[in-house]
């Protein structure tokens, strides 16, 4: 008897064996962990994801790497952060330097080069004129360009003409050539270079003549050609001094001739020469040493509230490529391995959130290629312009972080966009270095475009989503906008413009979003609502084709439609995509459409001159034709699956039936013992008269096979009263079921039993009774229907 105490587990044997027990269950369940744990580890998915992940984490750590050893801020930007120099250096100032450059430019003279030809003919024609006139007998005889020049009269030959006798004419000689040296020292300017000649802050410029350079004054010097008045005055002085008319008084007839010859049709006698001039000047600008600047260790290059000039960006980006040279390899590569390791595990930390819970994304390796390209290219793209410009970060890391949420929100579900958006800003803004308010602007754009993007089924949702993100933008850069930086008026003018920045940005997501709608589309092997609500316009090619070729067909597709689209919507999938592969998926009977029930207008049926296995041929071939079809007019994926995959892998009943008995009376007339049911060698294989699939992947598919089995169903009763439809729909997803037409798609009991409900209902509102009336013969037609019900079915 005490040997019950071990099995009713009291006393110190009881108590030891329910503790070996405890730890046995403990064990257990530690090896099922190890063991679930072990298979994650190895499955496909996983693999792949990871694989993806360390490629995508590399990748974008060298951007991270690459983007924050850049000067990330930009004149003019008020600073949210002081920056201290880590090592002394000497800097060139550039600013101070070109200043000094250009001064030693603006204090040289300009250049000026005579026109020695003019000069010399001048005095020439000047020198001559004594003994040209000594020559003549009378002023008759003198040419008339020489008169005209000189205004010669009878009164001014003469008096000139003495100065040619023996011992005037060498006088008159010297004194003429005193003329034409103090020409050369007085430049006669045109108005242009006696404009230019007041550039500069030089007081002088320099005179280029065949005898050489002077330097001469720019102010008292010139004369201008412009102003006769100065000219003629200038002129005058110039004889006097030269001792060819008297000191004072009024002129002689001589020095009057020569005064007329110097302002008759006056010519510069100087040019200003731009290219010598700046030769000069460059070589001027070059002479000077630049400026240095010492920096010491610990120096402040800017403070926080600072607005950024042009020195203190120059030194701070001067010691961040003097830091880099300078830095030891271990401090460098230390700091480099910390933004890879933080950057790896967001990496991570988003490849496991899609591997865990993105089951669509993560079963396809071309989709999660899909995503980390572009999770990339939009780190990629933050980083690239934010390094070409900083100033305009609002703009530049926030619109594409934002696009990747509103393009994954279109192409999978709000939550997947959301989740991968907010990853995908965390590390945008840690690889720009940007403070954490820019995290929460993008933040607050993701949660405004996912919000209101639940489905798109025009273009004006684009448009809203925008104006919703542009304003949720704004508000929040308004609003974080003072948390780094002081209060200041530089401060809230720089608020102000980040937040049109980025309200412009918000603007532009909803223009690009539809810019790349198609290869998304593409990428993702996604159809958009868009798309699908052009496709279910009845003016398409395709199904103004099919309504032309089967009209039955035509109708039975819009009925499927319609049913098929309610009971998507009482499930929660998608009743768009669910109603839009209901009109395409019968496109394979437009090829023969007399073969199929719902196209012949009475008479035989044309499968009654066919063997079971060519009206088989016929039947099923309807999906490889549709399959065709729908390549040739270019039809998305998405909608193929429904084609292909809407009779699933069922039997075709009515002709696998039809060749069971035609086997058994064949047997019968050749004298052979009829073949037994239960003899199945000898008959048609089942195998042989199902679709060849594949079976529907995912609820909507599901639906649509349902709808279509009911509705072609429906036709064929005889009085469809709704006590009957609900058993046939009943029966008819039972045997679906049973046959495991669902086993590939993640359909619940609770959603099929849902789906049944909504398809009875569906249905019975579309072939409710009618009143019959005492002469009518609805009865009769209906029963008459009813002869060829399985027919209608197998051939629908």
């Amino acid at each position: 008897m005490q040997r019950e105490q071990p099995k009713t587990g009291r006393g110190p044997w009881g108590a030891a064996r329910r503790g070996r027990g405890h730890l046995g269950t403990v064990k257990r369940r530690e090896q099922s962990l190890l063991r679930e744990w072990r298979d994650v580890l190895i499955s496909p998915r996983v693999g792949w994801s990871a694989s993806v992940g360390l490629v995508l984490a590399l990748l974008m750590s060298l951007v991270a790497v690459w983007t924050r050893e850049r000067p990330l801020v930009g004149v003019g930007q008020v600073m949210w952060y002081t920056w201290t120099a880590r090592v002394a250096f000497a800097s060139i100032d550039e600013q101070r330097t070109e200043q000094e450059r250009e001064a030693a430019r603006q204090d040289q003279p300009r250049v000026y080069v005579a026109d020695d030809r003019y000069l010399d003919d001048l005095v020439q024609s000047i020198e001559n004129l004594p003994l040209q006139l000594a020559a003549a007998e009378t002023l008759d005889r003198v040419d008339d360009a020489t008169r005209r020049q000189f205004r010669l009269s009878s009164e001014r030959m003469e008096a000139i003409r003495q100065q040619a006798e023996v011992g005037a004419y060498e006088q008159w000689v010297e004194r003429v050539q005193s003329l034409g040296a103090m020409l050369r020292r007085r430049p006669m300017l045109d108005q242009q270079s006696w404009q230019s000649r007041q550039e500069g802050r030089s007081t002088q410029m320099r005179l280029v003549t065949a005898q050489g350079e002077e330097l001469v004054s720019r102010v008292h010097e010139p004369i201008n050609l412009g102003d006769a008045a100065s000219l003629a005055s200038e002129v005058e002085r110039l004889v006097r001094i030269a001792g060819l008319a008297p000191a004072t008084g009024d002129l002689d007839p001589v020095g009057e001739s020569i005064v007329h010859r110097l302002t008759f049709e006056p010519r510069p006698t100087f040019q200003f020469d731009s290219a010598r001039t700046g030769r000069v000047q460059q070589d001027a600008a070059e002479a000077v040493q630049p400026v240095v600047e010492n920096i010491a260790l610990g120096q402040r290059l800017f403070a926080r509230g600072d607005v950024l000039n042009e020195r203190q960006y120059r030194l701070y980006e001067q010691e961040l490529a003097e830091f880099g040279h300078r830095a030891g390899l271990m401090t460098i590569w230390l700091r480099r391995l910390s933004l890879i390791g933080t950057v790896g595990l967001l990496s991570a930390l988003l490849m496991g959130y899609v591997a865990t819970f993105c089951h669509t994304i993560s079963s396809s390796h071309s989709r999660l290629i899909w995503l980390a390209a572009m999770v990339l290219t939009a780190q990629s793209l933050a980083c690239a312009l934010t390094v070409f410009d900083p100033r305009y970060v609002a703009f530049s890391a926030v619109v594409p972080v934002v696009l990747v949420a509103v393009l994954l929100s279109i192409a999978y579900d709000q939550r997947t966009a959301m989740a991968v958006g907010s990853l995908t800003a965390l590390l945008t803004a840690f690889a720009v270095a940007q403070p954490a308010e820019i995290f929460c602007v993008m933040l607050v754009g993701i949660g405004a475009a996912v919000w209101r993007l639940p489905e798109i089924r025009d273009r004006q949702t684009l448009v809203i989503m925008s104006i919703w993100v542009a304003g949720a933008l704004v508000a929040g850069t308004v609003v974080t906008g003072l948390i780094s930086r002081p209060v200041s008026a530089a401060t809230m003018h720089q608020v102000m413009r980040d937040a049109l920045l980025a309200g412009f940005g918000g603007l532009t997501i909803g223009g690009v979003t539809l810019f790349v709608l198609p290869l998304i589309e593409q990428a993702f092997n996604i159809t958009t609502s868009l798309t699908l609500i052009e496709l279910r316009d009845p003016k398409q090619p395709l199904l103004r084709e099919l309504q032309r070729r089967a009209p039955g067909t035509y109708n039975h597709s819009l009925n499927v439609a319609s049913i098929s689209e309610t009971a998507a919507d009482v499930i929660g999938a998608n009743g768009l995509l669910t109603y839009v592969g209901a009109l395409y998926h019968d496109i394979g009977k437009m090829n023969k459409p007399e073969y199929f029930v719902e196209n012949q207008s009475g008479g035989p049926s044309k499968h009654d001159k066919l063997s079971p296995a060519m009206s088989l041929l016929v039947i099923v071939g309807h999906v490889k034709d549709g399959m065709e079809i729908a390549r040739e007019y270019g039809l998305p994926k998405t909608l193929r699956h429904f084609i292909e995959a809407h009779h699933g892998t069922t039997l075709v009943e009515y002709f696998y039936h039809r060749a069971r008995t035609l086997a058994k009376e064949a047997q019968g007339k050749e004298g052979v013992s009829p073949v037994a049911e239960s003899d199945d060698e000898r008959l048609p294989s089942e195998v042989d008269y199902r679709y060849p699939g594949p079976k529907p992947r995912t609820k909507e598919c599901a639906i649509l096979m349902m709808a279509d089995a009911v509705e072609s169903a429906t036709r064929s009763l005889a009085e469809p009263t709704p006590s009957r439809i609900e058993s046939l729909v009943q029966t008819l997803a039972n045997k679906r079921l049973m046959d495991g037409q669902f086993d590939e798609c993640d359909l619940t009991f609770r959603e099929l039993h849902m789906i049944v409900d909504s398809l009875r209902k569906s249905v019975a509102s579309i072939y409710h009774g009618r009143i019959v009336y005492p002469s009518g013969k609805g009865p009769e037609t209906r029963s008459g229907e009813a002869k060829t019900g399985t027919r209608r079915e197998a051939t629908a």
